[in-house]
């Protein structure tokens, strides 16, 4: 274990992590047909854009939800199907979420399986790069009290996405660009983490945590 992971690690003691009201997984089973179009039936979405929502950690869930009602998290479509979403209804679509099952993943059998691998255990220590399972566990199970998301059996293309979108922040710095990007992670964490990563490391990562399970 290099020396940025055992910091992240020790980091994680003094994480505060929002409490909320446990929200009815019943209603929010209710409320999830409006969901089933792009993140597929019990959140097990077909769609490798849309990301799996089944198993995710129920605070996590709850965020992104606020997140994208509030402008925190850029999606036009996300913004038009929170529009009408109360907070009782973020909290039940969680609750409901994270009691599903996700799918299986796979990784793509041309992937640099050992460079994600390699990535996601260890980090890079010469680029600063900090190992992944510091925060999402060896398992890609993530840490739920900690605001942390599963990532195991997720669509690689759609954590290729969110690598590059975190990334894109760091890039919009240097060259001044406004080019779209994803800022709302816990204390920029992930900022510092992707703007070292290369597209073949993020693919490698991708495809790695995909098969993870």
């Amino acid at each position: 274990m290099n020396k940025s992971t055992r910091i992240f690690i020790t980091a994680l003691a003094f994480i505060s992590v929002n409490t909320f009201a446990a929200g009815d997984a019943a209603k929010g089973k209710a409320k999830s047909a409006t969901c089933i179009a792009c993140h597929g039936v019990n959140g097990n979405s077909m769609v490798p854009n849309f990301p799996k929502l089944a198993g995710q950690g129920e605070g996590y869930t709850f965020k992104q939800l606020q997140d994208f009602k509030a402008g925190n998290r850029k999606d036009a479509l996300m913004a038009g199907i929170v529009a009408g979403l109360s907070t009782g209804d973020m909290a039940n679509l969680a609750a409901y979420f994270a009691k599903q099952t996700i799918t299986q993943g796979a990784a793509s059998k041309t992937a640099d399986i050992a460079l994600g691998e390699r990535l996601y255990r260890g980090g890079n220590r010469d680029r600063g790069v900090t190992a992944c399972i510091a925060c999402h566990g060896p398992k890609g199970a993530g840490i739920p009290s900690a605001g942390f998301p599963a990532l195991a059996s997720q669509h690689a293309a759609y954590i290729t996405k969110q690598l590059k979108d975190f990334r894109q922040v760091s890039i919009n710095v240097q060259t001044e660009s406004t080019t779209p990007a994803r800022d709302n992670d816990n204390r920029k964490m992930m900022i510092g983490l992707t703007k070292s990563l290369t597209n073949v490391e993020i693919n490698a990562l991708a495809q790695y945590i995909s098969g993870l399970h």
